[in-house]
């Protein structure tokens, strides 16, 4: 049976990429530190029990996913930034944007008696429009309980990143990551994967935190589960890669109808909704928009 290759939280950003370019997956073991996890658990328990069920077929009767988490625990911003793992994120992304953003933030309670999740590839939630050239998204899954084959941990098929997309898997191409609480799977939004079968007496809690090309609408909506009302008091990095910054020349700038920036007839950058001033200074040459931040920071 294929297994997914564990790497060491020493492991370098350079080797962690050679392992997900392989394979599409890889569990990194213990990056998460217990008072860390167990703050985030302590945050996230009271949203979790409020959440309703997910349908049958793809969300789980039998599972809860509850988002909004940047607003709603603190704890959760410290996993969003690990420095590990936005890393290698930039690293996998920064090929096809010039900037990455947050896509989601959900935790996956998957309670006893529910069934495996349909197998799927993250990137058809942008439809089939993307070609397969590019990819949109990469993902982290962090164990805030053990991951066992028993409750539920994440199925995945190595290599299937590479193939065509609309090849399916058999039985012996999949595994399970079993990894221990404080552990992460990072996988690519093309690599087949689904929540697995909880066939024991206790929930299998994971925390998915999904990031994206900059040019790409965010899953979860970050402006609404994130307003500037909240995000105003975050660090810029967060704020940036929340979306208050712009993916690109003139991707995400706006008009404010209330002019409450003093600035009725212009536009203004998204920095202005959290109090900030803009990132980067963006010229045009003969080859289009240039970033003149990014720019002085590579020279």
């Amino acid at each position: 049976m294929t297994e997914l290759t564990t790497l060491t939280i020493s492991a370098t950003a350079e080797e962690i990429l050679a392992v997900i370019e392989q394979d599409g997956a890889c569990i990194i073991s213990g990056p998460l530190q217990d008072s860390l996890r167990e703050q985030v658990i302590d945050e996230v328990t009271p949203y979790i029990k409020q959440t309703q069920y997910g349908e049958p077929t793809f969300s789980g009767n039998k599972t809860r996913r509850t988002g909004a988490l940047v607003a709603r625990a603190p704890a959760v911003r410290d996993v969003v930034m690990n420095e590990q793992v936005l890393k290698v994120a930039n690293s996998f992304l920064l090929r096809f944007a010039d900037r990455i953003q947050l896509n989601l933030t959900q935790t996956i309670a998957i309670e006893p008696g529910q069934g495996a999740q349909p197998l799927h590839r993250d990137r058809f939630g942008w439809g089939n429009y993307i070609p397969t050239s590019i990819e949109p998204q990469f993902n982290a899954i962090w164990a805030l309980s053990d991951f066992t084959v028993a409750n539920g941990a994440t199925q995945v098929v190595p290599g299937s990143h590479r193939w065509n997309l609309d090849r399916q898997s058999n039985e012996e191409e999949v595994c399970q990551a079993v990894m221990d609480r404080g552990s992460v799977l990072l996988h690519t939004g093309s690599v087949i994967h689904a929540g697995g079968e909880n066939s024991t007496d206790e929930t299998r809690l994971g925390l998915n935190i999904t990031y994206c090309l900059g040019w790409l609408r965010q899953e979860e909506n970050q402006y609404l589960s994130c307003p500037p009302d909240i995000a105003k008091d975050f660090p810029v990095a967060l704020q940036e890669l929340l979306g208050y910054t712009q993916g690109n020349y003139a991707l995400g700038y706006f008009s404010d109808p209330d002019s409450r920036y003093g600035n009725e007839a212009g536009i203004l950058a998204p920095e202005s909704a959290v109090g900030a001033a803009p990132r980067s200074e963006w010229i045009s040459t003969d080859e289009g928009y240039k970033d003149i931040e990014a720019e002085n920071q590579l020279n």
